[in-house]
């Protein structure tokens, strides 16, 4: 009797210890589950406040550098629109001046003659006018000397020593200096001095923003 007692008694025992222990996981179980819930909620006002500061104070920030950068687009779109509109400007410019600048014909050259004569400088013909202009622009003019003196029995008609007056001449194209060159202000010798006989014709093209005017200052006729 005694023993069916203890056996009973044991038997209660270990049912308690099993109701302990399952009243104890349900308490950490629940614990757990709070511990989520609270990261849950943690979690989400988080993503809330980032919302939040998103909306309401990141426009302050951005919106400034997004004007300007607005801002310049359109000034870079105003500047290329008048960068294109003086490049047409300037191409039209170029066309019609081509198309207005006459050819270089004999009719549009300018002559120097004083009088007529014997064997003097009044012999000596320039003829200048416009020519096609360089590359970078500069304009071009081309000179052409002519001793149109008429032979005659008793004299020669050879000119040298034919100086020009010139002003500050010069050229952004090389001249032969052998064939045109200044010596001083206003003083420029043809053909390096040598004579132009009768007949002949020397000529040079110079380059610069204007023409000159040139003429014939002082010539030697030289007896054959």
């Amino acid at each position: 009797m005694q023993s069916i007692n203890l056996i009973s008694a044991v038997s209660e025992a270990k049912g308690g210890r099993m109701r302990m222990g399952s009243s104890n996981g349900g308490a950490l179980m629940a614990r757990i589950n709070g511990r989520r819930i609270l990261a849950m909620v943690v979690t989400a006002l988080a993503i809330f406040s980032v919302g939040f500061f998103t909306m309401a104070i990141a426009p302050g920030i951005y919106w400034p550098l997004l004007h300007g950068t607005s801002e310049m687009a359109r000034e870079r779109e105003s500047q290329h629109g008048v960068s294109l509109s003086q490049r047409k400007l300037l191409a039209h410019g170029i066309m019609t001046s081509n198309l207005s600048s006459p050819a270089p014909e004999m009719s549009s050259f300018t002559t120097e003659r004083v009088g007529d004569g014997g064997c003097s400088k009044d012999d000596i013909v320039i003829h200048q006018g416009a020519t096609s202009p360089l590359p970078n622009g500069i304009p071009t003019y081309t000179v052409q000397v002519l001793n149109v003196c008429a032979q005659k029995a008793d004299t020669g008609c050879e000119l040298g020593q034919i100086h020009f007056s010139c002003g500050w001449f010069s050229s952004a194209r090389l001249i032969n200096p052998r064939v045109f060159r200044r010596l001083h202000f206003d003083d420029c010798l043809l053909n390096d001095g040598r004579p132009l006989p009768s007949g002949s014709s020397l000529s040079f093209q110079y380059a610069n923003t204007y023409q000159y005017q040139l003429s014939v200052s002082t010539a030697t006729c030289v007896s054959t």
